[in-house]
């Protein structure tokens, strides 16, 4: 018996994006679905491309190439909305990102797992989880209750009240 046989996996969801894989915890993973039109909202940032009704639920979709400031390409056949449960100060949330593609499921060690590299002031990088090589390439794990728990969507009626009040001036 190797010692690894007890050690805690977790599994992870991986996709594609501009040739990278990218993985997030597939227990956060509410469902995969083809990409749909949405509902833009005003004033929302650019990678907010609008929101879906998913059975009652409003959910936000984020473009994650556009959070990532990647090329932005045409949604095709394989563009895929990835729709998770994210926890917020706000409480769970339910969001979806548009991704190029999905991968594949990976149960990977705690060991397997490197840290993020400090890249410095000028790069956030507390969205990566870790980076864990699989099959001779690098996954780059994600936590996307960092990355998409902050201020990813902005409160529409704030930003109203704003621009309302500029344009009286």
């Amino acid at each position: 018996m190797s010692g690894r046989e007890n050690e805690q996996t977790d599994q992870y969801l991986t996709f594609i994006m501009a040739s990278e894989e990218y993985g997030v915890d597939i227990l956060s993973v509410q469902e995969i679905r083809g990409w749909e039109s949405v509902t833009p909202i005003p004033n929302a940032p650019p990678h907010v491309k609008g929101v879906i009704n998913l059975r009652g639920t409003i959910v936000p979709i984020i473009d994650l190439r556009q959070r990532f400031g990647l090329e932005k390409v045409e949604y095709g056949p394989l563009t895929v909305v990835i729709v998770l449960k994210v926890a917020t100060r706000k409480g769970a949330r339910v969001m979806g990102i548009v991704v190029d593609a999905v991968s594949d499921v990976y149960s990977l060690a705690g060991d397997d797992m490197k840290s993020a590299p400090d890249l410095g002031d000028h790069v956030n990088t507390q969205y990566i989880k870790g980076l864990v090589n699989v099959n001779n390439k690098m996954v780059i794990l994600l936590d996307i209750n960092e990355l998409l728990g902050a201020d990813t969507i902005p409160d529409v009626s704030i930003n109203a009240i704003k621009e309302l009040k500029e344009s009286q001036h």
